[in-house]
């Protein structure tokens, strides 16, 4: 974000301005967004290269760390050619006289830079000190037969550099907060921007061949004063486009799924005798009443014991598992089968749990530790349910292939 600073002077917060300097941060992210190999970016999950930029581009404001601040002191020769209370006869070099020097030093938190860039609140009077590596040092001296106390000076000037890192820190917030819209962005606008170029290059019916001076491999630029994240690991294959299930036909599936448990709820005594393959079979005549003979074709179909699956081409496109809540155990490996069913970059999968006599709270416990400890788990989606959670995890092959998860629960009579 900086470039060389003269740090000789000691003056703080005038050497840059702030505001340019946090909006070049924001190019250089577009930048990199719009360089960065078409493959390594069409093949790696949106959310974790949004992620590695809002990592990379974030600026850290300035902490000083008062309760670790320390003093040193040593005699030293004093220049006192400027002392109105004695005679010196030659003001062009140096009087030498005893005396000592003081050393304040505060040690703190964030980009050393920063102590250098003014923000659009400044003080015309700016303050002065010197930065060594991760230590604000404030330097006093004075004669041996003149000493003073710099107490009141230190906390001046420390009160004058918060006010200033305060100036700053505001403008720094907005850039922070602003990075993860404008990370997402970029990279939406790249994205569609290079699948509708292969699209049309499809349509031409002619074979496409990578270029021989693609890269291969991905090396990632350091940035100074913190550790640099790592692009998310993604393979340097030429990207596919494959299919993706609307999240509208999902929820929509989701909708009949629930709305099939209301009628479970309405009329116990016709399911409580129920095992998983027959429950499993009630939602099923549900989902294909809805999906069956539309444009696309899609259709419902039972695979194993307990799946319902969707299925385009030779992938499944969405996936349900159904179980009885038998602990975490039986649960994590029912996410492990449905995982293994996973093929599909942004597939969609739901985990219908049935429960009979468990406390409602200790199955949702169980449901939210058992997921957020899985291998696979990526992170929590923000999705309000009163019986149910939704999940991003990772297919078993490629962690750039990410499968949404619902997990629902329903209260089946006993």
């Amino acid at each position: 974000m900086f470039g060389s600073i003269d740090k000789s002077k000691g003056l703080l917060f005038v050497t840059y301005d702030l505001d340019q300097s946090l909006r070049n941060t924001i190019q250089g992210m577009q930048k990199e967004v719009e360089e960065l190999d078409e493959n390594r970016l069409l093949n790696t999950a949106p959310d974790d290269l949004k992620q590695y930029f809002v990592e990379k581009y974030k600026v850290t404001p300035i902490t000083l760390l008062h309760d670790q601040w320390y003093a040193d002191h040593q005699d030293v020769q004093v220049d006192v050619r400027y002392d109105r209370m004695r005679w010196i006869d030659d003001t062009s070099r140096p009087a030498l006289v005893p005396g000592e020097r003081v050393e304040v030093r505060v040690p703190f938190e964030g980009e050393s830079d920063l102590f250098y860039t003014r923000a659009s609140t400044f003080s015309m009077n700016p303050p002065r000190a010197v930065i060594e590596k991760s230590e604000l040092v404030l330097r006093y001296e004075s004669p041996a037969d003149q000493p003073k106390d710099i107490r009141p000076e230190v906390d001046r000037a420390l009160a004058d550099i918060e006010h200033h890192l305060g100036w700053q820190r505001g403008m720094i917030d907005a850039h922070n907060s602003s990075l993860s819209r404008v990370a997402e962005q970029a990279i939406h606008q790249r994205r569609e921007r290079l699948l509708s170029q292969s699209r049309r290059a499809a349509s031409l019916g002619i074979p496409i061949r990578r270029r021989d001076d693609a890269p291969k491999t991905y090396s990632v630029p350091t940035v100074r004063k913190k550790a640099t994240p790592s692009l998310p690991p993604a393979s340097a294959a030429n990207y596919e486009a494959e299919p993706a299930w609307a999240m509208e036909q999902y929820e929509q599936a989701l909708k009949i799924v629930q709305d099939m448990a209301l009628v479970m709820e309405r009329s116990p005594d016709a399911f409580k005798t129920m095992n998983e393959e027959a429950l499993r079979q009630h939602f099923l005549v549900q989902l294909n009443g809805q999906f069956e003979g539309k444009a696309t074709g899609e259709t419902f179909n039972m695979a194993g014991k307990t799946d319902i699956l969707l299925r385009e081409g030779d992938r499944n496109v969405f996936i349900a598992e159904c179980k009885f809540w038998k602990g975490p155990k039986v649960f994590s490996d029912a996410i492990d089968q449905l995982l293994s069913y996973a093929t599909w970059r942004d597939g969609k999968a739901a985990i219908l749990v049935f429960n009979r006599g468990t406390e409602t709270s200790t199955v949702l416990g169980g449901i939210d530790s058992t997921v957020k400890a899985h291998t696979n788990f990526k992170r929590a989606m923000n999705w309000q349910h009163e019986s149910g959670f939704r999940y991003v995890l990772h297919s078993n092959s490629d962690k750039n292939r990410e499968v949404i998860l619902t997990v629902l629960t329903f209260h089946v009579p006993k």
